[in-house]
């Protein structure tokens, strides 16, 4: 008798990320000082099943939840954050088609089994010059138009992490006319018409592959406009795909600011200034210094415990929390590395030394959407409605 296939999500041991880890973190600093972007590391995480990792058991994935994804998020980003930053959009990605009634299944379903077979990677591009960010309101301005049997999208889009891997583009445009519908058209990455500006050259973050990327007429299958509807129809409330992106990105800033926390606790251990006789570390101000930073770390470990229980229960936040979430664990995040910076000086800042980097990467945390100031405008909103 044939024995049934065991379809329990397949935890990652700790061995395998050990070993990616330490395996992206030598060439990070490369890619960080040229802009490169890490194909080898997708290649490693696809030979793991780590492209996979949140699809399902029965589909060929590893049945993670956001406790798992999570944990390897944070991870991979102590070896390397630009390729966590772009695995966290692939886990956003099937997270969000997953279960959902809008998009067509056999669509679903390509993503899924790709992602499985060959490592496809996907990321919705949403960013514009025109637009800004969506999250700030308005119409984008790339364009579907009818084309006989299918769609024919130009538009120009920003920040569009992993556009050289990307083997599937979501692009957030409208159709055409005066009562346009706004939504996400499934691009495939090869499709003629696609061109990557390299414009990426940012603070940090550097080798995320975040550039421009230009359609031009490009033709996809009418039932590629996966979810198309009114404007007002996309104000409603996601709080689970909310908790997830801000569980992941918490998840990724926080690693790097324990990259930066072990930093200047080893530079404080083994400097020895000739001056003092005894290392950095026996000084009450460094030791004040290192309880400061880990007091920052301490908080995100518990918000981000809290948010990750209470999402994989079941019962996530609302969208306003979860934000608020966001902006405490960025900015002890930002803190806690700045400490770093401050206590350290010159060393700290050069760029020989990972803290500098990690500084770097640490600050693109507030770039995120939404931005601060949307995030405490809708918190103090939401509080003088309270009753």
């Amino acid at each position: 008798m044939a024995t049934a296939p065991d379809l329990r999500p397949t935890p990652v041991s700790d061995e395998t990320l050990t070993l990616l880890r330490e395996r992206f973190a030598k060439t990070a600093a490369e890619h960080d000082r040229d802009a490169s972007f890490p194909f080898a590391n997708f290649a490693a995480l696809h030979e793991q099943g780590l492209l996979a990792l949140t699809i399902t058991p029965e589909k060929g994935g590893l049945g993670g939840g956001l406790a798992e994804a999570s944990r390897v998020v944070a991870e991979i980003a102590k070896g390397d954050p630009s390729t966590a930053l772009v695995l966290i959009m692939q886990y956003m990605v099937h997270s969000g088609v997953r279960g959902s009634d809008r998009w067509p299944a056999h669509l679903r379903r390509k993503l899924e089994s790709e992602a499985v077979s060959r490592g496809a990677l996907a990321n919705a591009l949403r960013v514009e010059p025109e637009l800004g960010t969506p999250s700030r309101g308005g119409l984008p301005v790339t364009m579907a138009r009818r084309d006989g049997d299918g769609w024919r999208i130009s538009g120009h889009k920003l920040f569009s992490t992993g556009s050289p891997i990307l083997s599937y583009m979501i692009i957030w445009g409208r159709t055409e006319g005066d009562d346009p519908l706004v939504g996400y058209f499934l691009v495939p990455g090869d499709s003629p018409g696609i061109r990557i500006e390299e414009s990426w050259n940012h603070a940090g973050m550097r080798a995320s592959g975040s550039h421009d990327v230009i359609l031009e007429e490009v033709a996809i299958p009418f039932d590629h406009a996966v979810d198309l509807r009114r404007p007002d129809e996309w104000n409603e409330e996601n709080s689970a795909q909310t908790a997830w992106m801000v569980s992941l990105m918490g998840s990724l800033y926080d690693a790097v600011a324990q990259q930066g926390r072990d930093w200047f606790a080893q530079f404080a251990r083994t400097r020895v200034p000739s001056n003092l006789g005894a290392p950095l570390s026996s000084l009450y101000r460094y030791q004040e210094l290192l309880g400061r930073i880990d007091a920052h770390l301490l908080s995100n470990r518990i918000l981000l415990n809290d948010l990750i229980r209470r999402t994989e229960e079941g019962a996530p936040p609302p969208a306003s929390e979860t934000m608020l979430t966001k902006y405490l664990i960025t900015g002890n995040a930002i803190d806690a590395v700045a400490l770093a910076i401050e206590a350290t000086g010159n060393p700290g800042l050069t760029r020989n030394n990972p803290l500098e980097r990690h500084y770097r990467d640490v600050l693109c945390s507030r770039a995120h959407a939404p931005q601060n100031d949307s995030i405490l405008t809708l918190a103090g909103r939401v509080g003088f409605n309270r009753r």
